[in-house]
């Protein structure tokens, strides 16, 4: 009886998941819906978001899922293709914004003291103000749209990253490796390829997975207000700013289903993230 108890446990240890088994199948799932989204949204034909006065304000039914607005359009397919366009601008940003940080990063780490006080300095100014408050000054400065508010969300989000990647780069730097590289006279330049960059690749994979979604959120915020997307688009933001003249209306669909789908895939990818950071944690590998 003992011994068959034993021989059970051992069977179920062996199909059982760990921690770390667990937040990689979790994060791995997460993607696959994520991209499913983008590429649902970039296949969506544009008729499906055609004007059909016939089928104005219905509520969410079978044939409608998330029902349609003042124009007879389709509430869900402009959702689906709002989630695509944000995405899509987010990984710009959050693309744009990783590489500043890096640069930078690198560059106060090891250029000297006077280029450390000079990039450090900025990233205490850009850290001083509101992310959102300066991304509505750049995309205002620059007329809004896409190359306003994608160049506005690049130099903006980038400073915390940089403060990350800048300690970590001091702290690989004085590493007695390193220092040998030195002593059998390697350049800086294959001294950062060969032992810097790679212990800098979990920071970099991490912080560019938690800056998405403030990053999308943030293209939301300013596109709600008028100075980001434009209004052709059928962005988060438009879809949610469009319908707040019609919530006294009765019609609560326009605003419920797109903001709820928009904060489902801004906790996705900051689930992504968390799990990331888990994943690549040494101290945590026998969890």
């Amino acid at each position: 009886m003992i011994q068959n108890l034993h021989v059970r446990k051992k069977e179920e240890n062996r199909f059982s998941l760990n921690r770390r088994q667990r937040k990689l199948v979790t994060s791995i799932v997460a993607a696959i819906v994520l991209l499913g989204v983008v590429v649902v949204g970039a296949l969506l034909d544009e008729e499906r978001i055609a004007t059909n006065l016939i089928a104005r304000n219905l509520a969410p039914s079978f044939d409608h899922l998330f029902g349609t607005d003042w124009l007879g359009r389709d509430m869900f397919a402009r959702t689906i293709m709002g989630l695509s366009l944000s995405v899509k601008v987010g990984l710009i940003g959050a693309i744009g914004s990783t590489s500043i940080a890096l640069i930078l990063g690198m560059a106060a780490a090891t250029m000297g003291r006077v280029a450390d006080r000079l990039i450090s300095w900025l990233i205490d100014l850009f850290l001083s103000v509101p992310h959102l408050v300066t991304l509505i000054l750049i995309a205002f400065t620059l007329g809004g749209g896409f190359k306003g508010i994608v160049i506005g969300l690049v130099l903006t989000h980038w400073p915390s990253l940089a403060r990350v990647i800048r300690a970590e780069v001091m702290q690989i730097r004085s590493a007695e490796y390193v220092q040998i590289s030195k002593q059998l006279g390697k350049s800086k330049g294959w001294i950062a390829v060969h032992h810097i960059l790679p212990h800098l690749t979990p920071q970099i994979l991490i912080g560019f997975m938690l800056m998405f979604p403030h990053v999308i959120l943030h293209e939301s915020a300013v596109t709600f207000i008028g100075l980001g997307l434009s209004p052709h688009e059928p962005a988060i933001g438009i879809i949610l700013s469009e319908s707040m003249k019609y919530l006294s209306a009765g019609m609560w669909w326009l605003a419920f289903y797109p903001g709820l789908c928009l904060l489902m895939i801004v906790q996705t990818f900051d689930r992504i993230g968390e799990n990331l950071r888990l994943l690549l944690d040494p101290s945590k590998s026998n969890d």
